[in-house]
């Protein structure tokens, strides 16, 4: 293509960088296993606990060890979310930590060639960390992940939608604010964990909350699952909103940064920023 239109060539060259950045790295690597490996354990764990308790207690107890059978899935799909989004960040920090974010918008390449970059990363590093906890899952406590069929494929788009909505949020809040606010790559997202129902339904949260919870896409992500995993049943309808819900906060979140961006080039700003 001219150097006017998009360009996969360009998204390819920055997604080879930043893969010889991760394979030049091997604590790069581990650490895209190491957090969700702690997680499936200590989560995992609890699971197990709950569990056993709820079947020496008898049979109304037994509902309680089956939902905690939702924790393992549950934690797997908060990965998707949170894996995805700081996959999509630290890409992009990784430009701003070499000082490096001006020389790239002073070449060829386009905004859009650059975040569909990050967002093919933020896939890449998700799955070298998430394939090998499933293993796990399953080695050590006989979850299979894979058994929810083809509500996989749709969880995982959602949740990845909504990491690249986040993604994007954080970039602009950091070209706003300078590298001052990069740990908010960090700890956006935590901020929703709590209305996003992530381990529990979203009945379980104050009525005053529940609206607040609800406006939120992996809310109908995390609810989903637990149909799937208790009734058996996929929710077409929490899926539909959760993808209607993804499509507004993704193009507002990238109308957000290209407003920023554009000021930022056009005053030479991007050239100050770095550690």
């Amino acid at each position: 293509m001219s150097a006017d239109g998009f360009s996969l060539t360009r998204v390819a060259a920055m997604m080879r960088r930043y893969l010889y950045l991760l394979r030049s790295s091997w604590p790069r690597l581990l650490e895209l296993v190491y957090w969700p490996t702690v997680q499936l354990l200590t989560w995992g764990f609890l699971q197990s606990f709950i569990t056993q308790s709820a079947a020496a207690g008898g049979v109304a107890a037994g509902r309680v060890g089956m939902a905690a059978g939702t924790f393992i899935g549950a934690m797997l799909l908060w990965e998707i979310l949170f894996r995805g989004q700081l996959g999509f960040s630290v890409s992009f920090l990784e430009e701003m930590w070499s000082r490096n974010i001006g020389n790239l918008m002073m070449s060829p390449l386009r905004p859009s060639e650059f975040v569909v970059a990050l967002m093919a990363m933020s896939v890449l590093r998700l799955l070298v960390g998430l394939v090998p906890v499933t293993g796990l899952a399953a080695l050590f406590f006989g979850y299979n992940f894979w058994s929810l069929g083809v509500a996989i494929p749709i969880f995982f788009a959602n949740l990845i939608l909504t990491s690249w909505a986040v993604g994007l949020v954080v970039s602009g809040l950091i070209l706003r604010n300078g590298m001052g606010a990069e740990s908010i790559a960090w700890t956006l997202l935590f901020l929703m964990m709590p209305l996003a129902c992530v381990y529990y339904p979203v009945a379980t949260l104050p009525g005053f909350l529940q609206p607040l919870a609800w406006v939120l896409p992996p809310t109908y992500v995390f609810e989903g699952m637990r149909a799937a995993a208790l009734e058996g049943v996929l929710r077409a309808d929490l899926m539909a909103w959760a993808l209607a819900l993804n499509a507004v906060y993704l193009v507002a979140a990238a109308t957000g940064l290209r407003l920023l961006l554009d000021p930022a080039r056009a005053a030479g700003s991007l050239l100050q920023t770095g550690e």
